[in-house]
């Protein structure tokens, strides 16, 4: 491959050379005819300008026809896919621009004078054909690496890793260079004098370009770092920012909101700021569920024989009470404990009743991941209650539904509450009070 490489740069380097040759043999057989009063000098003059359109507009159509009709068909037949992006990325397209730049830049040679009285009219024709062909060059080069960076998504599947924070940056570089170029070849310096002119302007410079440099100080870092991907879903409460990323740029990240809105951040934000991803909830085995619901302690007490006899009857229960029961009983009959009070010795309560159904149900429930954490937890006591958490993790991830899931079990817990004489804590509302009123009326 790099021998095929150098050989098309020495042959590419032949024929522009044979080509500069063929134009000096023009330019010498005009300049005779003309000094001979063979051909007039408007005449000459009027075959040079036309010649030079009409050149450069044949060659600009072959080139197309070859690069924009014949390179796609052959393309479009390859089983390779990287190919089918440089053509829709527009890479051949641009490269045809090249062409007639070449040709005007080439036949400038004819503009000398004295065939044309201008001053210098040459040199201003191959400026301006060579600031054509940088500008089409850079342009070309944006587009193979446009084409690059749909080649890397195509291979890294789940996008690990986005690049086009990179590709943008890179493209920038690019930009700047080609601008440094156009600006050389328009005052015919050398660009290393431009480029040292520039260096005495590096603070405005770092003024006009702070979001792109600090864009691509943040690009490598998330690329390194692998901090965001298109598609996670981030948080971001500082911007307002709760949703899915469509999209990595160099100095943005877009991210869809859950209402559908678009919101814009810079990319140096997550490195500098912090943010909620929740890349490790959807590549996990489940999503968690904790919520809680507060018990009115005042109805938390001992079970009576009657009460666990009721127990029994539960299903989720029955195997539950008898051990308790033989645990408790065992335990009472070894420390000699008189049972004849409620408080003495060991007994089952209510709340701790409540607390080993949910464990069972929980257990049984098929949108419940059995094998991630699982469990019925009392939290600290506050004046408006005691909580009790459950903490499970679902098996579905998809958000409506979890939503559901999470929801049929907490239907559940709210109506089965009552099964065991506890009460739900909440603030007594206006209606409550208005019963109040009305019982001590």
């Amino acid at each position: 491959m790099g021998g095929l490489n150098v050989t098309a740069v020495v042959c590419a380097a032949t024929l522009l050379e044979q080509s500069e040759s063929r134009v000096a043999d023009l330019h010498a057989w005009l300049e005779a005819q003309v000094f001979n009063d063979q051909m007039s000098s408007e005449m000459a003059k009027l075959v040079v300008v036309g010649g030079t359109i009409g050149v450069a507009f044949v060659s600009l159509v072959v080139a197309r026809i070859i690069l924009q009709i014949v390179v796609p068909r052959i393309v479009s037949k390859t089983r390779t896919r990287w190919d089918d992006m440089l053509v829709e990325r527009g890479f051949f397209r641009r490269l045809a621009r090249l062409v007639p730049a070449v040709v005007v830049y080439l036949s400038a040679q004819l503009y000398t004078r004295p065939f044309f009285k201008l001053i210098e009219l040459d040199v201003v024709l191959q400026r301006l054909a060579l600031i054509w062909i940088i500008i089409v060059a850079v342009q070309a080069v944006s587009a193979l690496l446009n084409a690059a960076a749909d080649i890397y998504d195509a291979i890294d599947t789940d996008r690990r890793n986005p690049i086009s924070g990179f590709v943008g940056g890179f493209k920038l570089v690019v930009w700047i260079v080609g601008g440094i170029l156009c600006l050389a070849a328009l005052t015919g310096k050398d660009p290393s004098v431009l480029v040292a002119g520039i260096g005495a302007l590096t603070a405005v410079i770092l003024l006009i370009f702070k979001d792109s440099i600090l864009g691509l100080v943040a690009s490598f870092q998330i690329f390194t770092n692998d901090l965001v991907r298109v598609g996670d879903w981030i948080e971001m409460s500082k911007h307002g920012v709760d949703g899915e990323v469509i999209a990595v740029t160099l100095t943005t990240i877009k991210v869809q909101n859950w209402d559908r809105t678009i919101s814009t951040i810079p990319a140096y934000s997550v490195i500098s700021e912090s943010f909620r991803n929740w890349r490790g909830m959807q590549d996990s085995d489940g999503r968690r569920i904790k919520r809680a619901i507060v018990i009115d302690m005042g109805s938390v007490k001992f079970c009576t024989s009657s009460l666990v006899s009721r127990f029994e009857r539960f299903a989720l229960l029955s195997d539950y009470i008898a051990q308790k029961q033989d645990e408790v009983a065992d335990y009472n009959q070894e420390h000699g404990i008189d049972t004849s009070e409620l408080i003495n010795g060991r007994r089952l309560t209510n709340l701790g009743t409540f607390r080993a159904y949910l464990l069972q149900y929980l257990r049984r429930h098929p949108g419940i991941n059995q094998d991630m954490t699982l469990m019925v937890r009392q939290r600290e006591p506050s004046s408006n209650g005691l909580p009790i958490e459950i903490y499970v993790f679902s098996r579905d991830k998809v958000w409506e539904n979890y939503e559901q899931l999470q929801a049929d079990i907490f239907d559940h817990v709210l109506a089965v509450v009552g099964e065991f004489e506890l009460r739900i804590f909440q603030s007594p509302s206006g209606g409550d009070m208005q019963q109040i009123g009305r019982r001590a009326a």
